[in-house]
């Protein structure tokens, strides 16, 4: 209720907070019970599948010939295994909790006499709550007090229409509003509402981003390289009579060394360390997948209102038509508010009205709420003297032809709308009629001035040094909409939403429009199915497209968009479709999230880069070695060590510093190929220079040979990681964080301790030897990293002819589809 002007409701107090509690203990949280799996249940589901299976083999034929060390430390693998992906797994969960938790839906709820807002979970059978336009009903329940509800049901039954709620009437949990405001008595909350009983039987499909897909096709060839190796390794000692389980054993560490085991773990921990950063700055993603489309995005469709503009409402100069004076224009205006609402727009006019104590003086007996369609609000009134009459507010051209206007005054009323607008005010047009008559009285506009953010102009800057283009969508017309963008620098054209098309005319859009669509620099006078025909030409152009919204009619572009960004202060349904949701006003969010996106992409983009690399590096170093020399040049002890070594810097990645692209990035899976292939070549000719090193100069036998390329492997591989990890030379800005870092040291004097001492593991080296062994690898690394250069420079640069060879060698390796984007599916 408001504090100014009484209203009739169904109950004066609601449930008291002692029943609330008492009914919430009995009843259980107004939530569907998730089937969660134990922590035991998920450990103990990292010791099965094909990748343990493979350890475990390996340990039992340990065992069988009685090589106890060995046996131990592939134990150790298989649990250092487990613990790390459980650990990753368990981190990245709980990251998606906090973003739910953030996101939790709201209740508008009637307990002890005052409507209060909390969390929707704790509403209980009896509590007395209210919905209206945009809500998704947080719980079954009976319409207590208003006139009707539009109710889209497609959720629950499927149906594709709104369906008409009347008093007395069952609305159900889950659906959305789409017009309308009442006030409900809860009758069941969770499993016992319909939702709840249906829920079990619906699933919802997880999506997996293009890039998930690309770099998860990337572990597929490398596990098919490293099994045609390994099988050719094996074919050949047979064939030399090796003995045949140390060979197996050799061959299964060897495979589950080279398979990227932790590529799906660092994925999601990448993601989710992102995601719960971007939560500390008001931007939760809904979706971790979404987080490649907003790397890439090149267009943002910004909302003028609160996104641009300060949605900060100033009551401005007021024009009278047929009113006694302005403050009759402003009572009347009032009076079709609804303060407890907090709307924007009733909270300027309220504030404009001098003496507030005439609103006592009426009862407010029914209420209709704004919405896009109708574009007003409407209130039936009760004077002191007992006669009702109604009162509207809303857009003046609505208004305006409600009123029936002569000629002159039409004329004068679009003037003063126009001359508002030229300023950059809004316009609202204020009316009047007894309850019996049939036209209403025109009684004058209001102006009100929304003022763009500070800082609007400035991020939009940013967003243009990024790639990034702005335009701007506003309901507004065009003279406020070209007046506020004049003001941030956008540029003045303007499309007015006329020549857009709507549902079910996007198949015969004419290339102009097209263009129009792609060239403007905003649109004015936009309604929500607008919204979703710009978002559905400018994915046809091309584009990965953002859009902004907040009304439950924006949800259908929300989804569209390869970004929807829920703006803050959206709808349920809004921010249900969202893919990012701000729970702070302005743009700048959305370009920190737009930031972070592309460093994740690149940390992303590094390690591909970095497990391509390497995987060929080993097994080819490994296999034509075993093949040509006929030994061992490393040990299945050393392998499983090696293992060991690399998880720790591994998982310091999704805290990687990276350098922040300048333009949109998209997955380039010809460019990563190329890259990583260079670097493994260039890794592969230094091992075998530093295993001739050992063999014919030092004259090393097979043992401490080894060794010598087990530290090798160990320091090169991990100067590798510093080398993919950036485009430009590894030793320029930025530097690796302190925690890649810190791995990096402790990994590398573990190896070292190990090559100087063995600590009955390995054969022992001498210090000489191993200063030897880190001032080549170090060399090694520049050379790997110059030829990296030189490969970025010749892909930037290279001619068509290259281009063909080279997307012609990936094509026939990946699925065109990686390059596709969410519009080219629709």
């Amino acid at each position: 209720m408001t504090d100014s002007v009484t209203t009739t409701t169904p109950t004066d107090k609601g449930l008291s907070s002692d029943e609330a509690a008492h009914l919430l203990q009995q009843y259980g949280p107004n939530a569907l019970e998730e089937e969660k799996v134990s922590l035991l249940k998920k450990l103990l589901g990292y010791f099965w599948g094909p990748i343990p299976w493979m350890i475990e083999v390996a340990a039992i034929l340990s065992a069988a010939v009685r090589h106890w060390a060995d046996f131990f430390v592939i134990i150790a693998l298989l649990l250092f295994n487990a613990g790390v992906g459980f650990w990753q797994e368990y981190t990245a969960g709980n990251a998606v909790e906090a973003l739910k938790k953030e996101l939790a839906q709201k209740a508008r709820v009637l307990r002890d006499g005052a409507w209060k807002l909390i969390d929707a979970t704790g509403l209980v059978p009896g509590d007395i709550i209210r919905i209206r336009l945009g809500d998704v009903v947080p719980a079954d329940g009976r319409i207590v007090e208003g006139d009707y509800l539009s109710v889209d049901q497609s959720a629950l039954t499927g149906e594709s229409l709104p369906v008409t709620k009347k008093q007395n009437e069952a609305i159900f949990s889950g659906t959305i509003i789409k017009q309308g405001e009442v006030v409900v008595e809860v009758t069941d909350t969770g499993k016992n509402t319909r939702f709840g009983k249906t829920a079990g039987l619906v699933e919802q499909a997880k999506t997996v981003s293009h890039f998930q897909k690309a770099v998860l096709t990337i572990g597929d060839y490398l596990i098919y390289v490293s099994l045609v190796l390994v099988t050719i390794l094996v074919l050949v000692q047979f064939h030399r009579h090796a003995p045949w389980i140390d060979l197996i054993q050799f061959a299964l560490i060897l495979t589950v060394a080279s398979i990227p085991v932790a590529m799906p773990a660092v994925l999601s921990m990448t993601m989710a360390v992102g995601a719960m950063l971007l939560s500390k700055k008001k931007a939760i993603v809904t979706r971790l997948e979404s987080i490649e489309e907003m790397a890439s995005m090149d267009i943002l469709c910004s909302d003028k209102t609160g996104t641009l503009t300060q949605n900060k409402l100033t009551l401005g100069d007021i024009e009278i038509f047929n009113a006694e004076d302005d403050q009759k224009v402003l009572l009347m205006a009032s009076l079709a508010s609804r303060e407890e609402d907090k709307d924007a727009i009733d909270e300027a006019v309220l504030q404009g009205l001098q003496d507030k104590s005439h609103l006592q003086a009426f009862t407010q007996t029914k209420f209709v709420p704004f919405d896009p369609v109708h574009k007003r609000t409407e209130a039936t009134v009760q004077g002191n003297d007992g006669t009702p009459f109604l009162v509207t507010k809303g857009a003046p051209q609505i208004i305006m032809e409600m009123a029936n206007l002569n000629e002159t005054d039409q004329k004068r009323a679009v003037k003063v709308v126009d001359d508002f607008a030229a300023k950059g005010y809004r316009a609202l047009g204020v009316g009047m009629k007894k309850e019996n008559d049939q036209v209403w009285t025109f009684l004058g506009i209001l102006s009100l001035f929304d003022p763009p953010r500070e800082d609007s102009a400035e991020t939009i800057a940013r967003a243009k040094k990024y790639g990034v283009q702005v335009k701007m969508v506003t309901g507004d017309n065009q003279a406020i909409a070209r007046q506020i963008a004049g003001k941030l620098n956008l540029g003045t054209n303007i499309l007015k939403s006329e020549i857009l098309p709507v549902s079910g005319q996007q198949k015969n859009i004419s290339g102009d429009i097209k263009e129009a669509v792609e060239q403007a620099e905003g649109f004015a006078e936009v309604f929500p199915e607008h919204k979703f025909s710009i978002v559905k030409i400018l994915q046809g152009r091309g584009h990965i497209t953002g859009m902004t919204g907040d009304g439950v009619n924006d949800a259908p572009a929300l989804k569209q968009a390869d970004v929807g960004i829920a703006v803050s202060g959206a709808t349920d349904a809004a921010r249900a479709a969202a893919d990012l949701v701000l729970t702070s006003p302005g743009l700048s969010v959305i370009i920190t999230a737009i930031e972070e996106a592309r460093r994740i992409f690149e940390r992303m983009n590094a390690y591909a880069i970095y497990r391509i690399s390497e995987t060929l590096r080993i097994m080819f170093f490994v296999s034509i070695t075993m093949v040509y020399f006929n030994f061992y040049p490393i040990t299945a002890v050393m392998i499983i060590l090696l293992a060991f070594l690399n998880d720790l810097p591994i998982m310091t990645i999704a805290y990687d510093h990276t350098l922040l692209d300048q333009q949109p990035v998209r997955w380039n899976m010809r460019q990563v190929i190329t890259v990583a292939t260079s670097m493994g070549i260039v890794g592969i000719v230094g091992s075998f220079g530093m295993l001739l090193l050992a063999m014919d100069w030092l004259h090393l036998v097979v043992a401490q040979i080894q060794t010598y390329v087990f530290l090798k492997m160990a320091v090169a591989g991990h100067l590798v990681l510093f080398v993919a990890r950036t485009r430009e030379h590894f030793w320029k800005r930025p530097f690796p964080a302190p925690i890649m870092m810190f791995a990096f040291l402790l990994t590398q004097l573990t190896s070292t301790l190990l090559a100087a001492f063995g600590f009955g593991l390995i054969t022992p080296i001498t210090w000489p030897e191993i200063a030897l062994i880190w001032a080549y690898s170090i060399g090694s690394a520049i050379v790997t990293d110059l030829v990296k250069v030189m490969v970025y420079h010749h892909l930037q640069h290279k001619t068509p002819r290259h281009r063909s060879f080279v997307k012609k060698l990936s094509r026939s390796f990946f699925p065109s589809h990686f390059h596709g984007r969410k519009a080219a599916n629709q």
